[in-house]
């Protein structure tokens, strides 16, 4: 009887709809869309575009200003690519690796730098687009596509093989792991953001002006840390698929 009262319970609150938090919707017909999510990542996405014809407009053979810091970036999306996929395989994904991170690094700083909470909204309230686990989710399931792309167009239908090798008794285990990789990247990356700013928000109720300083400072240090590991993460999964083409070529290479 305990049981049956228990789901009763659960029946009278269906779980599909359950929510946390308010929201601000878009309506396309039939479709909802978390309004919020789209105007600070198109936000983001703005900077982003802004700085790059910034560093590009006038391009100066001895760089200075938003050009260097675009051309530094570069060349730390190159290295983080380089390291790994390695030298014959990184150069086709630097652009994928490369958005991810600055796509995921401009969001984190700007949950840190910029009170988005001010902007009034009829509900809900503005973040930072990777404080929102459908953003994440997303982001990990794009690196998904790539990692199946890049193995199949590598190996063709051979990439199947990695599933039943050495043994086809880890067959479960092996699409077990696809399954988690996503996982994995998404609540990581949520849980660390959204960690950050409910410690800030806290701290700045209780003690308003010099405690919440520095750890806004050791928040941006973790913000940038998040992309660095998120885009890390997917460059591995990516030569993970890439492997098993010219595999002892590679780990010579190595």
């Amino acid at each position: 009887m305990q049981m049956l009262s228990v789901l009763n319970a659960f029946n009278t609150f269906p779980l599909a709809s359950l929510e946390v938090g308010h929201h601000f919707y878009w309506q396309l017909g039939n479709l909802k869309i978390h309004g919020q999510v789209f105007l600070t990542s198109w936000f983001v996405i703005g900077l982003l575009v802004i700085a790059s014809l910034a560093a590009t407009r006038n391009a100066q053979r001895i760089p200075r200003g938003i050009q260097n810091l675009m051309e530094y970036a570069l060349e730390f999306i190159r290295d983080l690519a380089k390291n790994q996929l390695g030298e014959k395989e990184y150069r086709p994904w630097v652009p994928f690796l490369g958005t991810l991170f600055l796509f995921i690094f401009v969001s984190n700083w700007s949950g840190a730098l910029i009170p988005w909470k001010l902007i009034k909204l009829p509900s809900g309230e503005l973040a930072a687009p990777t404080n929102d686990i459908n953003t994440t989710v997303a982001l990990a399931l794009l690196t998904s596509l790539a990692y199946f792309y890049a193995g199949f167009s590598k190996r063709g239908l051979g990439y199947f093989k990695k599933y039943i090798e050495p043994t086809p008794v880890l067959l479960p285990i092996a699409i077990l792991e696809d399954f988690t990789k996503p996982l994995s990247l998404s609540f990581r990356l949520f849980g660390n953001i959204l960690a950050d700013e409910l410690v800030v928000a806290v701290l700045v109720l209780l003690v308003p002006l010099f405690i919440p300083l520095p750890v806004m400072a050791l928040g941006l240090f973790t913000s940038a840390i998040q992309a660095l590991v998120f885009a890390t993460l997917a460059g591995a999964y990516i030569h993970e698929a890439l492997e098993g083409h010219g595999g002892d070529e590679h780990e010579e290479h190595h």
